[in-house]
Order: structure tokens, then C-alpha cells, then sequence
């Protein structure tokens, strides 16, 4: 059975991956950078983006997602296992789904890029809650649609 902290913290873990998606849909770079800690390292490497910085990730999103005229991350299936001595650490994997709108060409529909992954996380918790401190893609699919 589950302590209320477990619970608590499960909730609170979930939620972070939901302000991490709505902050990159939204381009909300101050709330991106306010889910993870301050020395967070993050692995987009499996789609062809950086390993770096938080601020290393900002400037990637900030150059290409201006090519998409809308992003959704859809993050579900979370599967969280809490570090049993201590309770401060936590290894995360939720599955994303991720649809990409492309603009149209003259003469055409707009196209979509779809891409499914899993995150790969490591969290931590801070005096201001969990926050991401690692966090890597896993590819399972991408395909080009219209």
C-alpha cells in the first residue's frame, strides 16, 4: 500500500511532466527552465537535437520550433519508481506522443510530423518541489504525414 507521500509525490511527478510539456508547446521558457534543477543535463539526441544545459536546450527549441505552426506533447503512462531510502530521488519514464503541424506549401495542405517517444528521467526533490535533473528521449517512431 501506498504512504500519502508516495501518493503526494507521484501526483506532484506527474504534474511535472505536464508543465514540462505545456511549457514547450507554449514556448513559456521561463516556466521550461522551472522544472528542472539548475545543473540538469538533457539528452534530445535521438530525434538530432543537442546534449547540453538547460540553456543549451532553450536556444535549440527557441531556433527550430518556430519551423512547426503548432506543437502538442501528449505525455501519459507514467511509470515512476521512488528511490526507497531518503525519497528525494526518483527514475521516471513517460511516454509521449508528439504531433507536429508543418505550414502548408502553395498549393497544398499542411502536412504533420508525428513523433512517439519515451522521457527518461531522473527527478529530484527541491525546497521548491521535484524538479527534472536528467532527462533523455527514447525513439520509437517518427513519420511524416500530408
Amino acid at each position: 500500500m501506498l504512504s500519502l507521500q508516495e501518493i503526494s509525490d507521484r501526483l506532484e511527478i506527474q504534474d511535472l511532466m505536464v508543465r514540462y510539456a505545456h511549457a514547450v508547446d507554449t514556448r513559456d521558457w521561463p516556466l521550461f527552465r522551472a522544472v528542472f534543477t539548475e545543473d540538469a543535463t538533457v539528452d534530445y539526441t535521438a530525434f538530432g537535437g543537442p546534449v547540453g544545459t538547460v540553456d543549451e536546450v532553450v536556444a535549440f527549441l527557441s531556433s527550430v520550433l518556430p519551423l512547426f505552426t503548432a506543437t502538442q506533447h501528449l505525455v501519459a503512462n507514467c511509470a515512476i519508481e521512488l528511490e526507497r531510502e531518503g525519497g528525494d530521488r526518483a527514475t521516471v519514464r513517460t511516454m509521449c506522443h508528439n504531433p507536429m503541424a508543418l505550414p502548408a506549401e502553395a498549393g497544398k495542405e499542411p502536412g504533420v510530423l508525428v513523433c512517439g517517444l519515451w522521457y527518461r528521467d531522473t527527478v529530484v526533490r527541491t525546497p521548491e518541489g521535484w524538479r527534472l535533473s536528467e532527462r533523455a528521449e527514447d525513439r520509437a517512431y517518427q513519420i511524416a504525414l500530408g
